[in-house]
C-alpha cells in the first residue's frame, strides 16, 4: 500500500501531509500523558514487529503493491496516539532508508497508514469493547478492527490516486479495496494470534484491555 513518488500530484501530497504532520503533533502531545518506561519499550517492540510485517508485500498491478500494516496492533496494544507515532516512524525510516514508499508521497502514506489506519481501527475496536467485557467481544474486536483496518486506509489511497488522476477513481477504488480485503484477512489473522499470546502471558501490556486509555 506505500505509494511511490509520482503516483499522487502535489497537491495531494502537500494536503495530505499537513493533515499527517497536524495529526502526529496531536499523537505526540497526547501519548505525553502515559508515557512510561512501560511504554517506551512497547513502543519500540511493537515498531520492530510492525517493521518486519510491512516489509512482507503483495504485488499490485498498476505499480502499487499491499501489505500488513500493524494499525489495529499497534492502537490495541499502545493506545491509538501512540500507535498512530510507532507507525509514522516505520513508515519514515522505510521510506529514507529502504525507498519502500515515496519521499515526496510519505504525507500520504502516513495519512493512510498511521492516521487512518491506527484511529479508524481504535474507534472500530472501541465501539465494539463498549458492549461486553468478555473474551468473545474483546478478540471479535481485534479482528474486525484489524481487517477494517487496512480495507480502510486502501480506501483512502485509492481516493488519492483517483484524485490525482493517476488512474480512474472507480476503478481503482475497486481493486485497491477488493485486494486488501483478502489481505485484511491475514492481518486479522496475525493481529489475532499476537494479542492472543500477549493477552496469555502479559495481559497487561495490552494497555487498552480495560479500558484504561479509552478517555484519553
Amino acid at each position: 500500500m506505500h505509494i511511490p513518488d509520482g503516483f499522487v500530484d502535489l497537491k495531494t501530497a502537500i494536503s495530505t501531509g499537513m493533515v499527517s504532520a497536524g495529526g502526529l503533533a496531536v499523537a505526540i502531545y497526547k501519548v505525553k500523558s502515559y508515557f512510561k518506561a512501560k511504554v517506551i519499550a512497547l513502543m519500540g517492540v511493537i515498531s520492530a514487529l510492525i517493521f518486519a510485517l510491512q516489509m512482507i508485500n503483495f504485488t499490485i498491478p498498476g505499480g502499487t503493491s499491499g501489505h500488513l500494516l500493524g494499525g489495529a496492533l499497534a492502537a490495541i496494544v499502545l493506545g491509538p496516539h501512540a500507535g498512530a507515532v510507532v507507525v509514522a516512524v516505520v513508515l519514515i525510516v522505510q521510506a529514507f532508508i529502504f525507498m519502500d514508499g515515496g519521499v515526496v508521497a510519505i504525507g500520504s502514506n502516513i495519512f493512510n497508514m498511521a492516521i487512518i489506519g491506527v484511529y479508524g481501527s481504535y474507534l472500530i475496536y472501541w465501539l465494539i469493547i463498549k458492549i461486553s467485557k468478555s473474551r468473545v467481544v474483546f478478540f471479535t474486536a481485534v479482528a474486525l478492527a484489524s481487517w477494517l483496518s487496512v480495507v480502510i486506509a486502501s480506501f483512502f489511497a485509492a481516493l488519492e490516486l483517483g484524485i490525482s488522476g493517476t488512474y480512474a477513481m472507480g476503478i481503482t477504488i475497486k481493486a485497491m479495496t477488493g485486494v486488501h480485503a483478502i489481505i485484511g484477512i491475514g492481518e486479522a489473522v496475525i493481529t489475532l494470534a499476537v494479542i492472543a499470546f500477549i493477552d496469555k502471558v502479559r495481559p497487561d501490556l495490552i494497555l487498552t484491555r480495560r479500558g484504561d486509555l479509552n478517555d484519553r
